[in-house]
């Protein structure tokens, strides 16, 4: 008698928020169970002043006999747990995504001159430190498209002028209709999008800016904190909506500086909270860990 064959394993990361009511964490742990899930991670949140309640699971699956399936493919045994777990979701209302844990997002990303941003994306992409394929570059310069092409990736070349807008940011959804993109990156995008295509791009587009806003606005900010002479600086990532610069925060970074700094020094230890601030939430939004919650996040690291 050939020697029994143990099912193959799957790992699988659930993302939900739900209303938050007793029995949550209870009836989705007894689905792991009955469907041969086995825990790797989980964060939960209760925010009590919304009354919603917010979890991740990075678990992996072993059906066997006794869950009557074998899944050699990891396709079948997804949809066979989306289906199981849909009932679930309906009845405690939730909003939730179930994915194989390494499966990389589809990353638009978008920018300008300034190229610090893109290229820390494209290199921790390439060295597989971040969960996303970046499948498109969008610009309204050139200034960087030898450096996409070069990592293989296409590059759009997209002016934008007070009359072309509404075009370029036709152009743009066409983009990514065409690339199915999944998550546009402003890597030091220097455009203001539009109310309308803000509206559109929620909970779907992340902002890098530097802290100082809204204290120092326009021209050379770093040059207007050095001689106010500042002891911080620091980068916010965040989600875009309407408001400029004010979305919904995922990532903080900062750095202290003091007197010695002169405005270059400034403007380099800025360039790297811009790169980390921006490079986490784009891995923990990618990762299923923040969640929307009004007009702030809940990241569950």
């Amino acid at each position: 008698m050939a020697p029994a064959t143990e099912s193959p394993a799957h790992e699988f990361v659930l993302s939900l928020d739900c209303p938050e009511r007793p029995g949550i964490v209870h009836a989705v742990s007894g689905y792991l169970l009955e469907h041969g899930g086995d825990i790797h991670e989980l964060r939960q949140f209760d925010d009590f002043g919304s009354s919603r309640f917010f979890m991740r699971i990075h678990f992996v699956s072993r059906p066997g006999e006794d869950f009557h399936l074998v899944a050699d493919d990891a396709a079948e045994e997804l949809q066979r747990l989306r289906d199981a777990f849909a009932p679930l979701a309906d009845e405690h209302e939730m909003q939730w995504t179930l994915r194989p844990s390494t499966e990389k997002r589809r990353v638009l990303v978008m920018v300008s001159k300034f190229g610090h941003c893109l290229n820390d994306l494209l290199y921790r992409s390439r060295m597989g430190e971040l969960p996303i394929d970046i499948v498109a570059v969008v610009s309204n310069h050139t200034d960087h498209q030898s450096l996409v092409e070069w990592h293989g990736i296409d590059f759009h070349h997209v002016p934008v002028t007070p009359d072309t807008k509404p075009a370029a940011e036709a152009r743009l959804l066409e983009l990514m209709d065409d690339y199915d993109v999944e998550l546009v990156v402003l890597a030091r995008y220097m455009q203001i999008l539009s109310d309308e295509l803000s509206r559109q791009l929620t909970g779907k587009t992340i902002n890098i800016h530097h802290s100082f806003l809204p204290s120092f606005k326009g021209a050379k900010p770093y040059h207007q904190a050095h001689a106010r002479g500042v002891k911080t600086v620091g980068a916010t990532a965040h989600y875009v909506n309407s408001e400029l610069d004010e979305g919904p925060i995922i990532s903080q970074q900062v750095q202290n500086v003091d007197h010695t700094f002169s405005p270059s020094d400034l403007v380099a230890a800025g360039r790297d909270t811009e790169c980390k601030a921006l490079s986490n939430a784009v891995k923990w939004h990618c990762q299923g860990r923040v969640f929307l919650l009004e007009n702030r996040t809940v990241v569950l690291r």
